[in-house]
């Protein structure tokens, strides 16, 4: 199933690993702070773990959003 990881972070180091981890996980980069990619609903959840993990109790957003297949097919983009 196809995701969308968004996040805003404070603290550089712990965002570097956090792209890291998505990186790691397959997906791929849309925007500085968002990531995609088609992983399945355990990965997705592991991921979710990992990256919260990760953040702890500093300051920021993590989120993940499942996207169903003709949802994504739908999306609109301009990537001039």
């Amino acid at each position: 199933m196809r995701c969308l990881l968004i996040y805003d972070i404070v603290d550089d180091r712990i965002r570097a690993k956090i792209a890291d981890a998505c990186l790691d996980y397959g997906l791929d980069r849309i925007q500085y702070s968002a990531f995609c990619g088609d992983i399945s609903r355990n990965y997705q959840e592991e991921l979710f773990r990992k990256v919260t993990d990760l953040l702890g109790k500093q300051e920021g957003n993590i989120q993940l959003i499942p996207i169903c297949g003709k949802d994504w097919a739908n999306r609109m983009e301009n990537s001039g």
